[in-house]
């Protein structure tokens, strides 16, 4: 991501926030989200800088249509070599076009350049249209989780996991003595 992407990484996540947690997230909060509020915030975040998270977008025609963003795990018994995918969205008019298979490929090879051998993601329990999506990427449920309260209300989410096939280590070809 660049910084002349963030408003439209803001639109994609708000109108997409929109979309797709109608009916799961209380509307009054989703109705207050704005594009110019999300946008003031990532724009601190993105001056901030500090290098830790990985944002990428998918563009057509030099417009964002999808985002996607990857991190450390948040977890507090995480390892170092555990990942987290903290988002992943497609402008609502582009689903099920292939961008968000697009930015998952993506997402896993940054995950394995920056040698985590899991990638956790947390979703709305209720959401199941992620989370079929989820696991169709490999991820699966593993257990773990919370309660999200929302303007008054508890919205549950779940934990997904996945583990990471690993490039196995390369070997120098040194010459056997005899």
């Amino acid at each position: 991501m660049r910084e002349e992407d963030i408003h439209g990484v803001s639109t994609v996540r708000v109108k997409g926030w929109q979309a797709a947690y109608a009916g799961m997230v209380p509307q009054d909060h989703l109705d207050a989200l704005t594009v110019t509020e999300d946008a003031r915030r990532r724009r601190d975040m993105f001056e901030r800088g500090g290098g830790t998270v990985l944002n990428l977008v998918a563009e057509e025609n030099g417009t964002v249509v999808g985002w996607a963003a990857l991190g450390p795990s948040r977890e507090d018994d995480r390892r170092p070599q555990d990942g987290e995918l903290l988002a992943l969205y497609a402008a609502p008019d582009r689903l099920g076009t292939g961008i968000g298979k697009a930015l998952m490929r993506q997402a896993l090879v940054a995950a394995q350049e920056r040698s985590f051998h899991r990638l956790i993601l947390w979703v709305l329990a209720a959401n199941t249209r992620a989370r079929r999506f989820y696991e169709h990427a490999g991820f699966q449920p593993d257990g773990a989780s919370t309660d999200w309260p929302v303007n008054g209300v508890v919205v549950p989410e779940v934990r997904y996991g996945k583990d990471l096939a690993q490039p196995a280590p390369t070997l120098s070809r040194r010459p056997i003595a005899d």
